[in-house]
């Protein structure tokens, strides 16, 4: 059995991998190499990775495009007519989308000396109250018409008294539209 184990060779570890730069480092220093005024298109920079790379990836294209966008919504790049170039360095930053924040006042940040007061309370106000009225004033009601406030109870029904018995004036109603009357017919006689 050892004789069967030595003529096989040892196994011998895997390569590294060679080592590749990420891709924004390629790609920045590819459109320095190419040092176009008018910047650089995808295709010129891919070259330019292969050449001074040799053996990429197999998804080369995609990591490049990938990387290409992420950094053109970075600011890392700009993109003009289709060609990738570095930002002017005297150009004002990108805004982003929406409004933008209010700009914060000296007096609008809370400082360590102040005690944060709490927040308004909702609604409006209570009126003043003088401190030194007596109370039975600041508890009495405003004068009124004499009159009680909201809309007054329905009155009652009128009750008549007939012959003994309690009958209501008017007649007990039901609800709704009352039915058609309907006109009696008469027949005519038959005469045999």
């Amino acid at each position: 059995m050892a004789a069967e184990q030595s003529n096989n060779p040892p196994p011998q570890p895997p390569l590294p991998p060679p080592t590749l730069p990420l891709y924004p480092e390629m790609i920045m220093g590819a459109i320095e190499a190419l040092n176009d005024a008018s910047g650089s298109n995808k295709s010129a920079i891919s070259r330019q990775i292969e050449a001074t790379y040799g053996e990429l990836p197999a998804a080369h294209t995609t990591l490049l495009s990938h990387h290409l966008n992420k950094m053109k919504q970075g600011g890392q790049l700009v993109m003009v007519k289709n060609n990738y170039m570095k930002p002017d360095p005297n150009a004002p930053p990108r805004r982003g989308r929406g409004r933008p924040p209010k700009p914060k006042t000296a007096s609008s940040l809370p400082t360590t000396d102040a005690v944060a007061s709490p927040p308004r309370p909702r609604g409006r106000p209570p009126k003043a109250r003088d401190p030194f009225a007596p109370p039975s004033e600041a508890k009495a009601k405003p004068a009124s018409s004499g009159r009680p406030r909201g809309r007054p109870p329905k009155k009652a029904k009128v009750e008549s008294a007939v012959e003994g018995g309690v009958t209501s004036a008017a007649p007990a109603r039901g609800r709704g539209r009352p039915p058609k009357v309907k006109p009696e017919v008469v027949a005519a006689p038959v005469e045999c």
